[in-house]
């Protein structure tokens, strides 16, 4: 048996994931081979993850987008830190924001290379819990509000693919979805309660394929950077969202940046909630209460 298991999701980047992951295959023979294990619901990943590292595999490796790394994390994160194996991502998804964020090659033949020759290095993980026990990893950000709305707004989009699909639904939710929310967040003790429309906690600076929401966020510094928006009107929001592809919208007086390692949060209402752009908690799950925490250096990742 291999050391390397492939978890290759061949729904990503919308049915085209299957063919780029069977280009790979001559360079994966080329350097040892491994053994490939092919998604076939939401969730297989995280169990095929963590049934990997119970039969002792050294690898697994992520081929997909943010989803397919965000459920192996998760299947990872099952196994306690000493029994767990190193991941590699090779991002031939639609966003790639996880692997952008990592430093790990954009391109997927010279990614699919260093998962036989490079180096693991430390990567934080984050962990959300909601008013009912529910409880998910997180890789890269968890989003809420209206970029939550976002999210749920992009799975309408069935044309258009990548970030031009996030943009396109970014101003659909501005339109749709803009009503403030009340919120009492406590971070690291401190606690603010105000009215927002955007909260995300971020793990890494780019999501969404492109927007640089949390630009200073970096994800092997044990710490999370988070970034609140006061309500603002519509007009006002529209000259916002291109700031937020360069990482420009920290400069406006309504929006606040900081960092954290441990949050507290009630609501008046449902909040929606996106984990690495997977859908974790829609209006109709109804999450008024969560907490979110910090595992420093939980995932070694191989660059």
């Amino acid at each position: 048996m291999s050391n390397v298991l492939l978890i290759f999701n061949p729904a990503s980047d919308r049915g085209r994931s299957g063919q780029k992951a069977s280009d790979l295959q001559a360079i994966v023979e080329k350097m040892g081979g491994a053994e490939w294990a092919g998604t076939e619901y939401p969730g297989h990943a995280v169990e095929l993850a963590a049934q990997a590292a119970e039969k002792g595999y050294e690898k697994v490796v992520a081929l997909g987008g943010d989803g397919t790394a965000h459920e192996v994390i998760n299947g990872l994160m099952r196994v306690p830190a000493e029994a767990r194996p190193l991941l590699g991502v090779v991002p031939i998804g639609s966003g790639n924001d996880f692997a952008f964020n990592s430093g790990v090659a954009m391109d997927a033949f010279q990614a699919i290379q260093r998962v036989f020759t490079g180096q693991p290095a430390p990567v934080d993980v984050g962990k959300i819990t909601d008013g009912n026990g529910r409880s998910a990893y997180f890789d890269n950000g968890a989003g809420m509000l209206i970029e939550a709305a976002v999210n749920i707004q992009s799975r309408k989009i069935t044309r258009i693919y990548g970030f031009l699909m996030y943009f396109i639904a970014a101003v659909r939710a501005i339109i749709e979805n803009f009503e403030p929310t009340r919120m009492k967040i406590t971070l690291d003790g401190n606690t603010i309660e105000k009215d927002l429309i955007m909260f995300t906690v971020g793990n890494g600076p780019r999501e969404g394929g492109g927007f640089m929401v949390t630009p200073e966020a970096k994800n092997d510094d044990g710490v999370f950077d988070y970034l609140m928006v006061d309500p603002v009107s519509r007009p006002m929001m529209f000259r916002v969202l291109p700031e937020i592809m360069r990482g420009a919208h920290i400069r406006f007086p309504f929006v606040s940046v900081g960092r954290f390692h441990s949050l507290q949060l009630e609501a008046d209402r449902a909040v929606p909630i996106h984990l690495d752009g997977e859908l974790w908690a829609p209006y109709e799950t109804d999450v008024r209460r969560l907490t979110v925490e910090m595992f420093p250096a939980a995932i070694q990742l191989i660059r």
